[in-house]
């Protein structure tokens, strides 16, 4: 956990003490780090910043699914963003209470600033009086980003401590994280989970003859089992053809670094979607100085954004697309070696999750995040945008992250937020992976992108993130073998690239593309919310996966205990699934094959806004958060039993009927889903 670079933090260490009568431990440094350090003179004026506790939180899930649920009946009945802020900002009771105390330990009233809608208290008192206050000593000493404050821990009385979060300058709540040099190496390149793959004529399959249920078919559905084209993925699904563009429902994709080619997308119409007139171009929304589009040769153009906006554009057209591209280049491409990259985007979004507190942690993290203004080359002068862009009803991100890079509390507030856009009726879909069980290869410095640990080498599966984030709704991808036809089942997407590239003679031909396979497993950090605990439940029933586990305890410190690789307690990923393999597109202007659960996202989050487009067509309201539905209705879904995610030295888990860790609940079936929806309030 990590404090905002603009409010002065503690790097350095002092003394602990007992709390003293009738206060309270509030927090103490878990290590001590010998600094050169010296006292604060006690005369010396500080920023005292007082993190009220959110009101709600607990109750947060519960809130969601009332608006989420189908049997609920407040079903749609989504909150505005004020109504969100307020139903979780402090209670006017703490305000008081904290108030009262710093009056009655002779702070004058009027010294006392309640800001960000009653979040902080700040008082500007000498050091000598906090140290009174908080029962601490203050310590300084000098950085390169100047003088830091701090203690090793400070104590409350006991009718304060439950309405305070933390208290800054403070303890310091986690080290810097120091990013791997193998990591610098993938950002450099674009920073997308797998999908960012050299690009060439698809050579298909040598030899490969058209499938003997495929001669029925019309010409364009005979070869969908080794060129999928937006046709074949409307007879896969049962996509009508679009006809509404209500303004409300424009699709949004996240960007981050990769960016669109104009003359891409227009290849890929011409060729495989006529009915989007050529120039059809998406609104972009820079954020924080994100750029696009970029010229075919450009090295930012890498497919990533290209087949968002290619896939989305071909199944919701006339409806309009909107990509926010987030963060200027420095950040976005890993020079600053920044892991963060969805806060810059939810900043620009929601002008209170600027300033929100949760968890022992307020704003962005700056050894996490991105920090503006950005003084490198290139890099953004303004400052970080809030609240700066209305948020689409869907947006679907192509992007992750290994989940363990994160501090627990960093992605507990993230979700939080994810949580708080599902109340407004907000649809936020994440590609799932491209590893099965693994993060992408070189993560956590292990070729595969696997886990260490417990005595174990490189065997323990590696979550993805945001996927394990139970307000979300995560992709897998599906794909179809050579030999099916669109009117046949598909299985789990798992490619061996190595061979196809070997084919191709372009792309990576190293060990760990062997293992090209939809992303799922369980999360370490969270636990199957109620939505899906009977289908979790069901699923280790049914499919009994032979593989050893774990139940990870409440920091994710015993990741890969007594032998296990996954954590058997965690909240499974991902939800749903859709075609992600084989794709034909351009990239650069030439024409590609391209695979991942990259597809699937936006494919799934365009399914969405087709249901959100007919909602309002009768003058009902979006969707919002799906996965109460989908998991209460299955039946709308295609199952998938057939494949599996394997990585990390075993078979990874296998698909199985119902909910499994492979592809989630299954694949979109649109004349089913657009009767439930349409039927729902």
């Amino acid at each position: 956990m990590l404090l905002r670079a603009l409010l002065i933090t503690s790097s350095v260490f002092g003394l602990c003490y007992a709390a003293p009568a009738g206060h309270v431990l509030h927090e103490k440094r878990g290590s001590v780090v010998n600094y050169p350090r010296r006292r604060v003179d006690s005369e010396a004026v500080i920023p005292v910043r007082i993190g009220l506790k959110q009101s709600n939180l607990e109750s947060g899930y519960d809130r969601l699914m009332d608006v989420s649920h189908p049997s609920s009946p407040n079903y749609g009945k989504h909150l505005s963003a004020e109504e969100v802020h307020n139903l979780f900002a402090p209670a006017e009771e703490s305000v008081a209470a904290v108030k009262n105390w710093l009056i009655q330990a002779g702070i004058d009233d009027e010294a006392i600033i309640t800001y960000e809608n009653k979040g902080w208290l700040a008082v500007d008192i000498p050091a000598g009086q906090a140290e009174r206050l908080l029962h601490t000593e203050y310590y300084e000493s000098d950085h390169t980003d100047g003088t830091r404050i701090g203690c090793d821990s400070y104590a409350l009385p006991v009718g304060i401590a439950s309405h305070v979060d933390f208290i800054k300058p403070g303890v310091k709540l986690s080290p810097p994280l120091k990013k791997r040099e193998v990591e610098v190496k993938r950002r450099a390149a674009g920073r997308n989970s797998g999908l960012r793959l050299p690009h060439g004529a698809p050579p298909h399959y040598p030899g490969w003859q058209l499938p003997p249920g495929a001669y029925g078919l019309p010409p364009d559905l005979q070869n969908c089992g080794v060129n999928i084209t937006p046709v074949c993925i409307k007879a896969l699904y049962g996509l009508p053809p679009a006809t509404h563009h209500d303004p409300a429902n424009a699709m949004g994709l996240f960007e981050t670094y990769d960016a669109f080619s104009q003359g891409d997308i227009d290849l890929f119409f011409k060729h495989y979607a006529p009915w989007v007139p050529q120039g059809t171009s998406p609104t972009v929304l820079s954020v924080d100085g994100g750029t696009a589009p970029v010229a075919p040769s450009d090295v930012r153009n890498g497919g990533e954004s290209d087949i968002d906006i290619q896939l989305s554009y071909s199944i919701v057209y006339p409806q309009k697309v909107t990509v926010y591209q987030v963060d200027d280049l420095p950040n976005a491409s890993g020079e600053t070696n920044k892991d963060g990259f969805l806060n810059s985007f939810f900043d620009a979004i929601d002008g209170s999750y600027c300033n929100y507190a949760a968890y022992g942690i307020t704003g962005n993290s700056p050894s996490i995040d991105a920090v503006y203004p950005d003084s490198l080359p290139g890099g953004f002068e303004g400052k970080l945008e809030c609240g700066t862009y209305q948020l689409t009803r869907v947006v679907s991100i192509s992007y992750g992250e290994s989940e363990i890079v994160f501090p627990k509390a960093y992605v507990e507030r993230q979700c939080n937020e994810i949580m708080k856009l599902g109340l407004q009726g907000h649809s936020i879909l994440v590609a799932s992976g491209d590893y099965g069980v693994a993060s992408f290869p070189g993560s956590n410095d292990n070729e595969f992108g696997c886990l260490s640990g417990s005595g174990q080498n490189g065997t323990i599966y590696n979550p993805d993130y945001p996927s394990g984030c139970p307000y979300i709704t995560a992709v897998g991808a599906t794909r179809l073998y050579p030999d099916q036809t669109v009117n046949e089942k598909e299985s789990a997407m798992q490619v061996n690239l190595t061979a196809f590239n070997l084919v191709t003679g372009v792309g990576p031909i190293t060990p760990p593309y062997d293992l090209f396979a939809t992303g799922g497993g369980f999360s370490n950090m969270f636990t199957p919310p109620a939505y899906q605990a009977a289908a979790v439940s069901n699923y280790f029933a049914e499919a009994k996966p032979d593989l050893p586990y774990y139940i990870a305890n409440a920091d994710a410190s015993n990741v890969g205990a007594n032998g296990g690789v996954y954590n058997r307690a965690g909240r499974g990923y991902p939800d749903v699934s859709a075609n992600g393999a084989f794709l034909l597109t351009y990239v650069n202007l030439t024409q590609g094959t391209f695979f991942g659960t990259s597809l699937a996202s936006p494919i799934f989050g365009s399914v969405l806004t087709l249901l959100n487009e007919e909602r309002t067509a009768i003058g009902k309201g979006p969707i919002g958060f799906v996965n109460p539905v989908l998991y209460e209705h299955p039946y709308v879904l295609n199952d998938i039993t057939n494949g599996s995610n394997p990585n990390c030295g075993s078979a990874g888990f296998r698909a199985s009927k119902g909910w499994d860790p492979v592809t989630g609940l299954g694949t979109p079936n649109y004349p089913k889903m657009l009767e439930l929806f349409l039927s729902l309030p």
